[in-house]
This record gives C-alpha cells, sequence and structure tokens, in this order.
C-alpha cells in the first residue's frame, strides 16, 4: 500500500510541474538511415533462414527513406586483425543491397558505429536527431550502435526484420526487447512528420 501512495504522489508532483511548465516543446523528427555492416565477409556468417527476407526488407527501408528523401548512410567495419581491409572484396556490401556511391559512407574499427568515427559530426552537419538501424549483427555491430545512440542524444529505433544475426533466435529475441518497428509504422510516423 505504501508503494502505491508513493506512486500516486510522484505521478502528482509531475503533473504539478508540468501544468506550470506548459506544454513540452514539439521538435521535428529529423531522420537518418544507418545501414551497418552488410557486407560480403559477413553476411554469408548470418541465419542462412533469415538473409533473403532480411536483405529484401533492408532493401525496402531503403527505399522509403529515398522516397522521403531523406539520408541513407552506409557503415562498413574493418578491423586489422580479422579484416575485411577497405581495399578488398570482402569489405564491399552485398550486391543486392541498394545503396549508392552518393550515399555517406562511415568506416568504423568498433562495434558502435560513434565510437571513434566522423558518424556524429556528419548526423550534426545533417541536422538528424533520429536514426533507424537496419543491417547486422543484431546482436553485435546494430545493437552496439543502437544502444550507443542515446549517449549521443539521438532517438534510436530498430527495423523489423531488417535486422539479422548469426542466430534467429537471437534477433527474434532483440527485436521484441527493443521494440523494432515495421515499415508500415515507419511510412506513417514519415507521412505525419510531413504534415
Amino acid at each position: 500500500m505504501k508503494k502505491i501512495f508513493t506512486l500516486l504522489a510522484l505521478l502528482l508532483a509531475f503533473q504539478c510541474v508540468y501544468a506550470q511548465e506548459g506544454k513540452p516543446e514539439t521538435v521535428l523528427m529529423k531522420p537518418a538511415l544507418l545501414v551497418i555492416d552488410v557486407q560480403k565477409q559477413y553476411l554469408p556468417l548470418m541465419s542462412k533462414e533469415d538473409q533473403d527476407r532480411s536483405v529484401e526488407m533492408m532493401n525496402w527501408s531503403i527505399w522509403l527513406f529515398r522516397q522521403y528523401g531523406l539520408p541513407v548512410i552506409r557503415i562498413y567495419h574493418t578491423d586489422e586483425k580479422w579484416g575485411p581491409k577497405p581495399d578488398s572484396p570482402g569489405f564491399e556490401f552485398y550486391d543486392s543491397i541498394k545503396i549508392e556511391q552518393s550515399d555517406p559512407k562511415v568506416i568504423k574499427t568498433y562495434p558502435s558505429a560513434f565510437n571513434k568515427t566522423e558518424l556524429n559530426k556528419l548526423l550534426k552537419e545533417k541536422g538528424i536527431n533520429t536514426l533507424f538501424l537496419c543491417g547486422l549483427s543484431s546482436v553485435g555491430c546494430v545493437l552496439a550502435t543502437y544502444m550507443d545512440a542515446g549517449n549521443y542524444d539521438y532517438e534510436a529505433f530498430l527495423i523489423k526484420d531488417a535486422i539479422i544475426s548469426h542466430d534467429a533466435q537471437y534477433t527474434n529475441q532483440v527485436e521484441t526487447i527493443f521494440n523494432a518497428l515495421d515499415l508500415n509504422t515507419i511510412n506513417y510516423m514519415f507521412k505525419i512528420r510531413k504534415e
């Protein structure tokens, strides 16, 4: 019973503060899509049962962002010990991913695309405040970037069925735990953003 009264008191206090400050400031969502590590060396290591569906959903995500004139940013991973080297065939994105050479490119050496890269600077220059993530691995670099985004003051969302890992069950759990959004929901968010 004491916990209920404490909770009610906190809610009442919040309501009083809210009433004094007025309505919160409305911030226009300025989104970008991060397509993470869909490289020839890494994609074959992912769950075979999810590869086709995930690549298709990544491409639909890219298409949706292009329809709204929103940035698509390519993220590549390299490592001195494990590769792939930037000038090697394994470094390049999988051929079926619909990226364009004009899409900004960030090369990382850590799981998070923010760690010791130019990503934050690039996003700030473009006025981006919201990130949508697709690619691989849902339990590795995608998740690390998603978790790190808040440290740089970005809202971040995972795109359902457009992330993949070595184990489809792990990806399903990540999508559930972090409330991955489907493309219909994202499309709706973009529609109301323009109104």
